[in-house]
């Protein structure tokens, strides 16, 4: 459901194209990277997945549980809460891996949160934390690269200028691409394994940027 109505939405808020190397692939019990830079990029990359027949379950901060009707369909739907910081920070990689066990497709942002910026341009992502890299040496599921460019022009910054974004987005219809790019095999070292994946998620947020004219995307 969730995949659904982030492809039906989002084409209200912003004009999204998808791309993805020829050699992309979104196999069952994949883990995909994505780069995290607004509140409304989750939605931009379901969409774009969506549309090439994929429906991840998602891994996102356990707040959203909390939301009333919101929080329930994610539990239905088997999406994952990340309790950060605490005695349970560990259960989202064990739903995790339960998960790709299944076959099912899991969406991380390896960031672990937004930047801390109130201007709407693109940067490319920041450092990743460990997490991903312990889900890999857990499970060993392949690593689908994805960046997207844009969602900081539906919303980004401080609370107000995220409402205004928001609300007049379907006015502005701004850009918004994703990009996929083809799997790729980490190493057996830890930190290596975090800065290669988050190689390639740049090198596809870099062609998403570079789709949009961002000045950002040929400088990272």
């Amino acid at each position: 459901m969730l995949s659904h109505l982030a492809d039906a939405l989002v084409p209200a808020f912003g004009r999204l194209t998808v791309t993805a190397d020829a050699d992309a692939e979104l196999a069952p019990g994949s883990i995909v990277v994505a780069n995290h830079t607004s509140l409304a990029d989750p939605a931009v990359v379901l969409a774009a997945l969506h549309r090439l027949g994929a429906r991840p379950v998602v891994m996102a901060t356990a707040g959203l549980w909390r939301v009333p009707v919101l929080g329930g369909a994610l539990a239905r739907e088997g999406h994952i809460p990340v309790h950060r910081g605490g005695p349970r920070a560990a259960d989202a990689l064990d739903g995790a891996a339960e998960a790709l066990g299944r076959g099912r497709l899991v969406l991380i942002y390896a960031e672990g949160g937004l930047p801390h910026r109130t201007d709407a341009a693109e940067t490319a992502p920041g450092a990743f934390r460990s997490g991903l890299s312990r889900l890999v040496r857990r499970t060993g599921a392949p690593v689908v690269p994805v960046g997207q460019a844009g969602a900081r022009r539906v919303t980004s910054g401080r609370t107000a200028k995220q409402l205004a974004g928001l609300f007049t987005a379907p006015l502005r219809r701004p850009e918004l691409h994703v990009h996929v790019g083809a799997p790729v095999a980490l190493t057996p070292d830890g930190a290596l394994r975090t800065e290669r994946a988050r190689t390639a998620v740049t090198a596809a947020w870099r062609t998403a940027a570079g789709r949009l004219g961002e000045p950002a995307a040929p400088a990272a």
